[in-house]
C-alpha cells in the first residue's frame, strides 16, 4: 500500500473538479489523504480522509490571528504533522506555488515530492512576480516529479527551468461511463442553443465569445437562446471582466436572448449541458499572461456528452479538440473565424454526427479519468522503485 498526501489550500472549489477525478478515482493499492487548509463545497467533493487546518482548534486559532493568516509557517507544520501521523511516502501538491512552499519542508524529510502543475502557476504566476522564476528553479531541482496535463504546458514548464527528464504528462479526465452520450443534433429550421461555462476571467475569451455570436446572430438570426454558466469571483479583475461581458451582451442586442445563472452545482452544469447544441469556449493569453496552461476541463466534458465545441487553438485544446479537421479551431480573439465556424455548424447540420462520435472516441481514449488516475499511480509506483 502506497501512502500518498494530497496537498492544497483548499478542498474545494466548484472550478477544481479535475483534482476531485484524478484523487477520487486511484486505485485501491493507493491510500490518499488530503491535508489542506479547509474544506469548500464539503457535500460536492467528499472524499475519505480528509485533514483541515480549520478543524484543528489550535491551528484555527493561529490563523485567526492577523500576524499569523497567511503564515506558511502553519501550513508546513500541519503537513508534517500529518506525514508523521500517516508514515507517508510521497506528498503530491497540487499547483506549482504550493509545490514551492511543501518543498522547504519535503527536503529535509524522507518523503518523494510530485508538483502538478495547471495553468495560472505557470505563466501568470511567474509574470506578475518575477521572484518565481528562481523559486520555480530551486523547486525543480529538488522535486522528484513534476506533472501537467499537455505538451504545451510541459514545453512551457521546461522553459521555466525543469530539467525534461523530470517532466511527465499525464490528462486530466472526465468520467465517461458516467457521462450519457447524447448525440446532438439540429433539425433544419430549428434555431441553435449555445452553451458557455467558465468563471469570469478574461483568459476564458467570453467577450469575444459574445461578439461572435452578435456577429452571426446579425448575419443569419439562427440562434434560440445561450446560457451563461459562471460569474466573477471576489478578485477585481473577475468583476471588470463581468462589466465587459454585460456591455458585450447589451452592445450586442443578446439580452432576450442570453441567460445568466450564476456559478452552478456540476451536476446542474451536466444537466444543463443537455439541452444545448454547441459549446463555445474561446480561451485566450490574458493581458497579465494567465493562460489555460492546458485546456479547460469542460471542453473534454462537454465533447463527452456529445456536444460540438467550438474553441481556439490554445495552449493545450488542439490535443483535445479533434474532429479530424486539423483546421477547425480558431486563432485566439478572432471574432469573425468564431462566427464562420458557427455559421457552417448551421448550414451542415448533417456533418456533425461523425465530428460528435470522432469526438467522444477520442475523449474515450486520452481523457477517461479511470485510466488517468491509474496513470497517475503508476508514476508514484515509479517514484518507489
Amino acid at each position: 500500500m502506497i501512502k500518498v498526501i494530497q496537498s492544497t489550500t483548499h478542498w474545494l472549489p466548484q472550478t477544481q473538479t479535475w483534482i476531485y477525478n484524478q484523487v477520487k478515482n486511484l486505485p485501491g493499492d493507493i491510500n490518499t489523504h488530503i491535508v489542506c487548509e479547509k474544506t469548500l463545497n464539503y457535500d460536492q467533493f467528499y472524499i475519505d480522509n480528509i485533514h483541515q487546518i480549520s478543524k484543528t482548534p489550535v491551528l484555527k486559532f493561529l490563523s485567526s490571528i492577523q500576524k499569523f493568516k497567511v503564515s506558511s509557517f502553519i501550513r508546513l507544520f500541519w503537513l508534517y504533522f500529518n506525514f508523521r501521523r500517516f508514515k507517508a511516502d510521497i506528498i503530491h501538491s497540487h499547483f506549482g506555488h504550493i509545490g514551492w512552499y511543501d518543498s522547504l519542508l519535503i527536503r529535509w524529510i524522507s518523503a518523494r515530492h510530485v508538483v502538478t502543475f495547471y495553468g495560472y502557476d505557470v505563466k501568470r504566476l511567474p509574470k506578475q512576480n518575477k521572484k518565481w522564476l528562481k523559486r520555480y528553479k530551486s523547486l525543480f531541482k529538488n522535486t522528484d516529479l513534476v506533472l501537467c496535463e499537455g505538451e504545451h504546458m510541459a514545453r512551457c514548464i521546461i522553459k521555466l527551468g525543469c530539467p525534461e527528464s523530470k517532466i511527465k504528462v499525464n490528462h486530466l479526465g472526465v468520467n465517461t461511463g458516467s457521462i450519457p452520450f447524447r448525440p446532438r443534433s439540429c433539425m433544419p429550421k430549428e434555431q441553435l442553443r449555445i452553451l458557455i461555462a467558465a468563471s469570469f476571467r478574461e483568459k476564458k475569451g467570453i467577450p469575444s465569445a459574445i461578439e461572435a455570436l452578435g456577429q452571426f446572430q446579425k448575419e443569419n438570426n439562427s440562434i434560440e437562446k445561450i446560457t451563461i454558466i459562471g460569474d466573477a469571483t471576489e478578485e477585481e479583475h473577475s468583476k471588470q471582466e463581468k462589466r465587459r461581458i454585460i456591455h458585450s451582451i447589451k452592445r450586442n442586442r443578446l439580452s432576450s436572448r442570453v441567460k445568466l445563472l450564476g456559478f452552478k452545482r456540476y451536476d446542474t452544469l451536466m444537466k444543463e449541458s443537455y439541452n444545448h447544441h454547441i459549446f463555445l469556449s474561446p480561451s485566450i493569453t490574458a493581458n497579465d499572461g494567465d493562460t489555460e496552461g492546458g485546456a479547460p476541463v469542460t471542453i473534454i466534458e462537454m465533447m463527452a456528452t456529445g456536444m460540438l465545441v467550438v474553441s481556439t487553438s490554445h495552449c493545450d485544446i488542439p490535443g483535445v479538440v479533434k474532429y479530424g479537421n486539423e483546421n477547425w479551431l480558431v486563432p485566439e480573439n478572432d471574432i469573425t473565424e468564431l462566427s464562420n465556424r458557427l455559421k457552417w455548424l448551421s448550414e451542415n447540420r448533417e456533418s456533425w454526427e461523425p465530428m460528435i462520435f470522432k469526438g467522444r472516441n477520442h475523449i474515450e481514449k486520452e481523457f477517461d479519468t479511470i485510466h488517468q488516475s491509474h496513470r497517475l499511480a503508476q508514476h508514484y509506483k515509479s517514484l518507489l522503485k
